[in-house]
């Protein structure tokens, strides 16, 4: 299959595109988009796309016509549906789309409405549906191993180096500018809840808040920038040379490995390139003088058709970019850990029982590399219409949370 790419970061080129390296019979990229000439580099050098299909923004490659079997949609959250709404007027029949689909609950449903009269088959990023160990909690579910269900509860730790990263000094950090945080990070779990729930939601509470990344936090002796003589950067965890130069469990300084976040910041990994990259570019801002406006915290509870219930926690406050889920039915429980690929099945009446789940190599638990294998088959589970289930999920708990954690009616 053929596919143009709009948005060459770190989802479009380095986990989508990425696909075509191990599968180069299945994908071929032929044309791109990006205002950044580095990346274009990238995609002549690594992927073979002509020079003359490079283009530097979504609009002129739109205005090319079809040029692809599939267009895959990877830029900013608030670019999303206009970039579809051109592709589905330009011919496009087939679009992968990063996730959230939009902030805002409008245009969601206007790329439905347009989506459903072109017959295009839009494919929401949901990637956590292709994981092996989701796949395997649903089929434990469905089989009827605990009986009928009766609550779950799910948590997300996104790691504090992440939230850092992406929701502190990186391109998620105000939801004016992008999404809040529940529809940018976790519009996955909404959509994971959903799908292992397998009944529509009827009502959402949540509440939470932006509690530590603040100003009134920030320990004697900070600096506006972790380079510029911070007092505090030995006993600070969010120091930017920990988080991007060093193995983070022993604090050692390295040379930068070219892997997540580090190969965001700048396209070379040499030391000296991304201390630059650190003095001077939003990565090296300390954490408690951004100009953030996301929580960093936040409990979700949900109703389901049938009575079932759920909760869902996102924390910023932990090691590492961690799931962790316990089901419970009528007839036994299990415990799951995405991080390690465990989980437990505790029947009422018979021993426990340990499963183990590996993934295929790919990222999210190998939910990336599954994405592009069901799509490009046309197998995938996350078509528009079902992903826009776990945004208004979202919207729902939004409203909330900022209600004081009133209830809200999806019915």
């Amino acid at each position: 299959m053929t596919f143009s790419v709009v948005g060459l970061g770190s989802r479009g080129m380095d986990s989508y595109m990425a696909f075509q390296k191990t599968h180069p019979r299945l994908m071929k990229t032929v044309a791109v988009a990006d205002p950044r000439p580095e990346r274009l580099k990238r995609a002549v050098e690594e992927y073979g796309v002509d020079e003359s299909m490079c283009f530097s923004c979504a609009d002129e490659l739109l205005s090319q016509g079809v040029l692809s079997d599939a267009l895959i949609i990877a830029t900013q959250d608030r670019d999303h549906v206009p970039q579809a709404l051109k592709a589905i007027e330009a011919g496009y029949r087939r679009i992968l789309m990063e996730k959230p689909v939009s902030p805002s609950k409008d245009d969601c449903l206007r790329l439905l409405e347009a989506a459903q009269a072109a017959s295009c088959e839009i494919t929401v990023c949901h990637v956590l549906r292709y994981t092996p160990f989701y796949r395997t909690l649903k089929a434990l579910i469905d089989s009827g191993r605990i009986g009928r269900l009766v609550n779950l509860d799910a948590v997300e730790g996104v790691g504090y180096f992440h939230m850092a990263h992406s929701f502190v000094r990186g391109n998620w950090r105000r939801e004016d500018e992008t999404s809040p945080m529940l529809l940018q990070k976790s519009c996955h779990d909404m959509d994971i809840i959903r799908y292992l729930v397998g009944r529509p939601c009827t009502a959402v509470s949540s509440t939470g808040s932006l509690l530590w990344f603040r100003p009134d936090n920030a320990p004697e002796g900070a600096a506006m920038r972790c380079l510029d003589g911070c007092a505090a950067r030995d006993r600070c965890p969010f120091d930017c040379e920990k988080i991007y130069m060093s193995d983070k469990r022993s604090g050692i300084l390295a040379n930068p490995l070219p892997t997540w976040p580090t190969e965001v910041i700048c396209d070379s990994y040499s030391p000296q390139a991304v201390t630059d990259a650190l003095r001077s570019g939003p990565y090296g801002r300390c954490v408690y003088h951004c100009d953030n406006t996301v929580v960093d915290h936040q409990c979700v509870m949900l109703s389901f058709e049938g009575g079932v219930e759920a909760t869902f926690t996102m924390t910023a406050f932990s090691r590492e970019n961690h799931r962790t889920i316990r089901i419970f039915g009528t007839e036994g429980e299990i415990q799951g850990d995405m991080l390690d690929g465990r989980i437990l099945l505790r029947r009422f009446d018979n021993d426990d029982e340990v499963i183990n789940v590996s993934d295929n190599g790919s990222g999210h638990g190998g939910g990336d590399g599954q994405l592009m294998l069901d799509f490009i088959s046309q197998e995938t589970t996350s078509g528009l219409e079902v992903s826009l289930e776990s945004h208004l999920m979202c919207f729902a708990a939004e409203e909330s949370r900022l209600e004081g954690g009133r209830r809200v009616s999806l019915r």
